[in-house]
């Protein structure tokens, strides 16, 4: 069992019938799904990479290796939603959302044109898709 609790009791209560039983088949089997939950969510949480979840949770290679299990299943789009729905029912969850408008400048050689004499394959600007080059943003070029 973790010293780091992530989800309440009742959040585990909430999902554990979720999650995928044991099924008898042959090899090694995962370690404490509750620990093994708890350290996916506690990655994301933190937003740190898979080695850098803490050894509480097991090691980050089966954790991450549960993960991609579990996502792709379909199994942890269904706990998320599961705790989401609860969550709002709750009022708990917060729905604000902030837009960073940060200006993101590229260096002149990441545009991706020709070089060295060569033709650029758009000739005629007008036709040119508006999408394809690098201009004038909020923050100049």
């Amino acid at each position: 069992m973790s010293g780091h609790r992530v989800l309440s009791d009742e959040q585990w209560e909430m999902i554990v019938d979720l999650l995928p039983a044991r099924t008898g088949r042959r090899g090694r089997p995962f370690s404490d799904a509750r620990s093994m939950i708890e350290g996916i969510v506690y990655r994301y949480r933190c937003g740190i990479a898979w080695p850098d979840v803490l050894d509480v949770f097991g090691p980050w290679q089966t954790i991450w290796t549960r993960h991609r299990h579990l996502a792709g299943d379909g199994t942890w789009d269904r706990v998320l939603e599961r705790l989401l729905t609860h969550a709002d029912a709750a009022g708990i969850v917060d729905w604000a959302v902030s837009v960073d408008s940060t200006i993101v400048r590229a260096h002149q050689h990441a545009t991706n044109t020709a070089t060295q004499g060569d033709a650029s394959k758009y000739t005629n600007p007008p036709i040119e898709p508006p999408d394809d080059a690098i201009g004038r943003s909020r923050g100049g070029l």
